[in-house]
């Protein structure tokens, strides 16, 4: 086997391809049977029949030295080990459009992408059966303009959604045939504007809603999730997330605001939640109202901290409290997931709960010598139930968004939760025994 590409695709050649208008998508087809250069295919179809790694000369390619972990098929590849794909291209919103399927055996196939963003959770096919998936995906970098950029911090410069290119997961057993890519423009946008419950982790086991929302949702609307670990309202607007998230955001476009783990550590005159947080919240309201965007606010994720009858402690002190009140004073949509996991929580049980968390013993992962007790951060398990908290929280708001939930989303009742050994999810092979920012 050896690869043929049609045409040199530089990064710029990628950027030149996507800014005109006659170049609708990028193609990337696998398999052995393209096996020899022919010139009349369209200048923007590359294939590949073996495994070319990726580089930022090469701009396209198989990531993180895991091309071995690739088997190929006359039509198609099969992962044996969890696969990266990655394409340099510039931030943008994109379509995604992959073929999925082997007509050589059965296949289980799982996509994430950049920082763990889950789209498409064990699609089982048969031999000879094929699927298109669709999907929107974000890419982003830190740049505002000229003269702004977000302040990122040192651990997130090493972030899958902070490079120069879009990286897509294949879990072991999916089948790939085809990715195509097109750039679209004036797409419903929600941005996530948050913590560590929130963002995208990086690395198992930990996770967060904000990157199992994803599968939920068709491709009329694509998620932007510049929420991060450790981050307050106060941190996230001076590292100028809100700047970049309000320098890209328009009309009808929506911003999910989930903060209060971090806020409620600040000390000083005049921080509190009925000062410096409800003024704030109202700022970030009326900040994205006058872009013409849609805010929803976000009550935080509840810590698992039962006391001696059963229910949960309040650890969250006034601060729902506050973020209802201005909801109320702003009219503004209200998911209120502090309820909505205090619920979920106490239906489990205090053992039960546990396996939401990042709770294991020790060596359960690579490298991982001390046992994992966390209270507060999810794993992929815990992330997705509150996500389907959000989801609801969108159908019982009669927010226009609910239209873009998958039809075959069930509706979610949290004092009857799911129970985790229906639960799975393929695990990425990238791990970090240290736990987020935040508590």
């Amino acid at each position: 086997m050896y690869f043929t590409r049609i045409i040199s695709l530089s990064t710029f050649v990628i950027i030149s391809l996507l800014s005109q208008a006659k170049a609708s998508a990028l193609i990337f087809n696998f398999g052995t049977q393209h096996n020899q250069t022919n010139a009349e295919q369209v200048d923007n179809t590359t294939h590949i029949n073996s495994a070319i790694s990726y580089s930022e000369q090469q701009s396209y390619g198989f990531d993180f030295d895991s091309g071995s972990h690739v088997d190929f098929a006359e039509q198609g590849f099969i992962a044996n080990k969890p696969v990266y794909f990655s394409m340099s291209l510039p931030e943008g919103n994109y379509r995604l459009e992959v073929v999925i399927g082997s007509p050589k055996q059965d296949s289980v196939s799982t996509i994430k992408v950049e920082s763990r963003r889950v789209l498409l959770n064990q699609l089982a096919l048969n031999k000879g059966e094929n699927s298109k998936e669709r999907f929107l995906v974000n890419l982003r970098n830190p740049q505002i303009d000229d003269q702004q950029a977000i302040a990122i911090k040192p651990r997130e410069a090493t972030y899958l959604n902070w490079d120069n290119k879009l990286t897509l997961e294949f879990a072991a057993l999916s089948a790939i045939q085809q990715i195509k890519l097109s750039k679209v423009n004036n797409v419903t946008t929600i941005f996530l504007a948050g913590d560590s419950t929130v963002t995208d982790q990086e690395q198992a086991p930990w996770a967060s809603w904000g990157q199992m929302l994803t599968q939920y949702l068709d491709d009329s609307v694509v998620v932007a999730n510049y929420a991060e670990s450790g981050e307050s309202l106060t941190s996230f607007k001076q590292s100028k997330r809100l700047a970049k998230i309000l320098s890209l955001m328009q009309s009808d476009d929506y911003i999910f605001i989930e903060f209060a783990h971090n806020d409620e550590k600040l000390k000083g005159e005049g921080i509190g939640p009925w000062t410096s947080y409800s003024d704030l919240l109202r700022e970030y309201v009326v900040a994205s109202r006058a872009k013409g965007g849609i805010p929803v606010l976000v009550t935080p994720t509840q810590r698992r901290l039962f006391n001696a009858d059963g229910t949960l402690k309040h650890t969250h002190g006034d601060f729902p409290d506050a973020m209802r009140a201005v909801a109320t004073e702003l009219k503004v949509p209200l998911i209120d997931v502090t309820k909505m996991s205090t619920a979920m929580y106490q239906a489990w049980g205090d053992e039960l709960s546990r396996k939401a968390f990042v709770q294991y013993r020790a060596n359960t992962f690579p490298n991982q010598t001390s046992k994992l007790n966390d209270n507060t951060h999810f794993n992929t398990f815990g992330a997705n139930e509150i996500a389907l908290c959000i989801l609801q929280g969108i159908v019982d708001r009669g927010l226009k968004l609910q239209k873009s939930i998958k039809t075959d989303v069930l509706p979610y009742n949290p004092a009857k939760p799911n129970d985790y050994q229906n639960w799975t999810l393929p695990m990425s092979e990238r791990f970090a025994k240290v736990k987020p920012d935040g508590s």
